[in-house]
């Protein structure tokens, strides 16, 4: 086994204070801090230097932690090699998502890694991208869909391995008897007049739609702000403005709400990869779960408008 001490270490690379590695990890403050002293105590070199009210790694803690992501992605690999004498027939996978991609993508796709591979134990919950990643880190997620965000691990990232897949497109959000939902569709620049309702806890949907707007020609006159599907929703519902939504995002079946597809050149997307543990992709049971997601994704009636 690897010393959990380096994974604590990895993970305050990330977290950045010790109150928040010992959250991710389960363990209590003193005990996170106990493991980085004994470590650079055996290791004989400083790891950490205050920083106002966080720490920061030092160049030794640096080096450490290059082959400590190296010695993790071949944890993974030969955890990888031993699964394949079960064939990935038992095992279990901790799946993690934002909550429009569990009840979109997630939840079918565990109904059917539970019909096809019921030895596979299966969990699932709900987090945010950046919280995903974290518990990819700390062991507590196999599998995530994550969005690619300002402030999330890139695909160059070594700790991680992402692929690709989906692009989430976003429709645009009008009241049912908006002269738009008989149009068909509608181009972003014709939206400009218009009234906007804003979306400001969405992971970057605020940044999508000034963007995209901007692309188009024009900054979106933002009238109300909220912080989720259903109150945007409610909201353009009443006529107190329109805005955007992605197809994976339910809305209330009953609300007098239409999407109206974009077309032109300007059409904001959501992009959205599967992330595992760098080394962890040839684990039978990781496979199943990956082939189950894009099963979904590649279903003809996925992400129908």
């Amino acid at each position: 086994m690897i010393d959990p001490r380096l994974r604590t270490l990895r993970v305050l690379r990330s977290q950045q204070t010790v109150t928040a590695t010992a959250a991710s990890l389960h363990l209590t403050p003193s005990t996170v801090s106990q493991q980085l002293k004994q470590l650079a105590g055996e290791l004989g070199v400083k790891l950490l230097e205050p920083d106002g009210r966080r720490v920061r790694l030092t160049p030794a803690a640096e080096l450490v932690l290059d082959h400590a992501d190296a010695l993790f992605q071949r944890w993974e690999q030969a955890r990888s090699d031993l699964s394949a004498f079960h064939d990935g027939q038992l095992g279990r996978i901790r799946f993690a998502g934002m909550p429009s991609v569990v009840a979109g993508i997630i939840v079918p796709a565990v109904m059917k890694l539970n019909r096809e591979h019921p030895g596979i134990s299966t969990h699932m919950s709900t987090h945010e991208s950046p919280d995903c990643f974290r518990l990819l880190l700390s062991g507590d997620v196999d599998v995530a869909i994550v969005a690619e965000a300002v402030g999330t691990p890139s695909d160059e990232d070594l700790r991680f391995e992402q692929r690709h897949l989906l692009n989430d497109v976003e429709d645009l959000l009008v009241p049912a008897g908006h002269p738009w939902v008989t149009a068909g569709s509608v181009t972003l620049a014709e939206t400009a007049q218009e009234d906007w309702i804003a979306l400001t806890d969405c992971l970057d949907q605020h940044h999508l739609m000034v963007t995209s707007a901007a692309r188009a020609g024009f900054a979106p006159r933002f009238r109300h702000s909220a912080g989720d599907w259903h109150s945007a929703a409610a909201m353009v519902a009443g006529g107190f403005g329109i805005s955007l939504v992605p197809r994976l995002a339910a809305l209330q079946a009953d609300l007098p709400v239409a999407r109206v597809p974009l077309s032109g050149d300007v059409i904001p997307v959501r992009y959205f990869n599967i992330a595992i543990r760098n080394g962890s992709h040839e684990q039978p049971a990781i496979r199943h779960a990956v082939a189950a997601l894009r099963a979904v994704v590649e279903a003809p009636a996925a992400l129908a408008a």
